[in-house]
């Protein structure tokens, strides 16, 4: 075992042993800087945001998924901005143009640091849109930060309750396909983010699927751009974290789509789980669609997005 997997495989330890606890304290308030596409974090970290549509517009903000970054939300970034909202979404840290932290690629740092982009642009009313991990990181503020700057929460195609099998959780994902991610990853996650994209992100694998190289490359891209230890790490943060009581503190509208061929996430064990813990929630179930239903269903996503936004 090399220098670089020893250091990995004690960080997901230690990531382990934190993340499957109970959510830690919020951190000490300090002082929260931002340029016009930057916002640097009170333990130091740049993150980088996009701010579009009017100044004026009711706010929906977005929280990506893994690999990638705030790219994979500009369809409905577009089409919303377009229809009047102003839209915000960061690149998470560790991935995109965003700095690329040794330490911190846990649920509880991205939740700090979407707390600290609301906080640095005043975004009051938001709407809280997460895909995939993102759908943890926006789960994960909620649990945390409360919902005093929240309007409405939106889970895309989510991690959340928990993606891991444990002894409360049997409807969960063994840890070997984890395991599995992360040997991938160390031995050429340049072809592993291709493998994933060309099958079951966007159900490309599937009998009759016809795959789109664009979508393959835009994924591939995100992901090779992001931190090779950071997203190594980021692989514990999403499957390994228990959600279950931060959606139970959800107290605002939230809507939750999910693909019911969704082979990163299984619909039953994600949508339908997270959609049973929220009190309220609205469940709109995909019929026959992956993962990655920001771009393979984006024309249907855009159309609920905005007709939940103007109930």
């Amino acid at each position: 075992m090399n220098t670089f997997t020893r250091v990995l495989s004690a960080s997901l330890f230690a990531a382990s042993l934190q993340l499957t606890g109970a959510p830690a304290a919020a951190a000490v308030p300090a002082k929260i800087e931002k340029t016009a596409s930057y916002v640097t974090t009170r333990d130091g970290v740049q993150l980088y945001y996009k701010d579009w549509g009017p100044r004026n517009g009711q706010i929906v903000m977005f929280s990506h998924g893994w690999p990638l970054n705030s790219d994979s939300w500009e369809s409905q970034m577009l089409f919303l901005a377009d229809k009047g909202y102003r839209v915000v979404a960061h690149d998470r840290r560790g991935h995109g143009r965003s700095s690329q932290p040794w330490d911190g690629n846990d649920m509880d740092h991205y939740a700090d640091d979407l707390a600290a982009v609301i906080e640095a642009l005043d975004l009051k009313a938001v709407t809280l849109v997460g895909f995939s991990t993102g759908g943890g990181e926006v789960a994960r503020y909620i649990g945390r930060h409360g919902t005093s700057r929240v309007k409405k929460a939106v889970l895309v195609s989510s991690v959340p309750p928990l993606m891991l099998k444990t002894a409360d959780n049997p409807g969960g994902l063994p840890i070997e396909v984890f395991d599995g991610l992360r040997k991938a990853s160390l031995e050429n996650r340049s072809q592993l983010y291709l493998d994933i994209a060309s099958g079951p992100f966007f159900g490309f694998n599937r009998p009759g699927a016809k795959a789109s190289p664009g979508m393959i490359q835009s994924f591939w891209r995100q992901g090779m751009i992001a931190g090779h230890k950071n997203t190594y790490d980021s692989i514990a943060a999403f499957s390994a974290t228990d959600f279950r009581e931060d959606l139970k503190k959800f107290d605002v509208p939230t809507l939750v789509i999910h693909g019911d061929d969704d082979q990163i996430g299984p619909v039953d064990a994600s949508g339908r789980a997270s959609a049973a813990l929220i009190k309220g929630a609205k469940l709109i179930i995909y019929k026959g669609a992956p993962h990655g239903i920001t771009d393979t269903n984006k024309d249907q996503l855009n159309v609920d997005l905005l007709n939940f936004l103007r109930e």
